[in-house]
């Protein structure tokens, strides 16, 4: 799809540093930093679950830098803050089950991680310290939809450690005053999302398992519901906070999300659509069923007028147009 633009400021004065930015969503942000002419877009990667054939193609532009590191390291992380304006911190260790099954290693590297970026920021005197949340966060709150204010308890190590980096974020913004904002996503998908691995997240597994003409194994019913969010929303979401001059906005956290929800079975219809297009074989796909995922939110829906108001976040793809572009991608690249 064609370059869509969501800055009016000149960013060429502008350093900025991605952790994680070799992963699915951080790799799409460094790609628009760096396109969008930054005057410098580092991107910090320990290539544990991101890959360098996600960014390989911006060698080519001058002011992309990459660093092989680990935010566990703390002195990796001073290295890598230095001249550098402001840090999207992309950075984590996802999902729920991963996290059930290796708390440590989660922990490690989303608290420990998200602590040594703190401090190197914070040393470093960084403008504006953006951060990947989760909807995870809102745990067994039944509250409908979720607004930032209400959460409940979390459901998996993996969501305790996404609050608590909400928690470490407000604590150096009131202690030491470092300018944070965090970003709650819901169920992210787009292009460069892996598709391989037991902690695939479910539109990529799904569609290259429609590709290859395997069954779609769902779990449940098929009627927990989610707010599916497109990557172009998420970096419009990033870019907004980078650059956003209203102090509302700082040192708060922030949906990032559509504002729907669909269910299991609806996305899996609307996949099934899409990539008939490509292949009539795949509308006689087999679905089936399996045990409800330990850990698993049954409905999430996010409230997103908060951001809307704060930071005049307009996401433009709701789950259908977003699936048109990722079904193209994915036919395109991986087929």
């Amino acid at each position: 799809m064609s370059f869509i633009k969501y800055h009016n400021q000149d960013l060429t004065k502008i350093s900025f540093l991605v952790t994680g930015g070799a992963g699915f969503i951080g790799s799409n942000l460094v790609e628009y930093l760096v396109k969008s002419g930054s005057k410098m877009v580092r991107v910090m990667d320990n290539l544990s679950t991101g890959s360098y054939s996600n960014i390989i193609h911006l060698e080519q532009y001058s002011n992309f830098e990459f660093t092989k590191s680990d935010i566990r390291n703390i002195d990796e992380c001073h290295s890598m803050v230095k001249d550098v304006d402001i840090v999207f911190h992309q950075a984590a260790l996802g999902s729920v089950p991963r996290s059930i099954i290796d708390p440590i290693t989660t922990n490690n590297v989303n608290i420990t991680g998200f602590l040594n970026m703190l401090i190197a920021s914070k040393d470093a005197g960084i403008k504006r310290f953006i951060y990947a949340a989760s909807s995870s966060t809102y745990g067994d709150s039944k509250e409908m939809p979720k607004v930032e204010d209400v959460i409940g308890k979390p459901l998996s190590p993996y969501a305790i450690t996404k609050y608590v980096n909400e928690l470490y974020a407000d604590v150096f913004a009131k202690t030491y005053g470092l300018e944070s904002i965090g970003l709650r996503y819901f169920n992210v998908f787009g292009r460069r999302q892996n598709p391989e691995g037991a902690y695939a997240a479910v539109i990529p597994k799904f569609v290259i398992n429609l590709i290859q003409h395997q069954p779609i194994l769902i779990n449940g019913d098929g009627e927990y519901s989610r707010d599916f969010t497109y990557i172009e929303n998420v970096i419009q979401a990033n870019i907004l906070s980078a650059l956003t001059t209203n102090k509302d906005a700082l040192n708060t956290v922030f949906n990032v999300a559509f504002g729907e929800r669909n269910t299991l079975n609806q996305l899996t219809n609307y996949l099934i659509k899409c990539l008939s297009a490509y292949d009539s074989e795949i509308g006689k796909a087999q679905i089936q069923h399996g045990a409800n995922r330990l850990g698993d939110i049954p409905h999430s829906l996010a409230s997103i007028e908060k951001a809307k108001h704060v930071l005049n976040y307009n996401p433009q793809f709701d789950l259908n147009s977003g699936l048109q572009h990722v079904v193209k991608w994915y036919w395109e690249n991986l087929h």
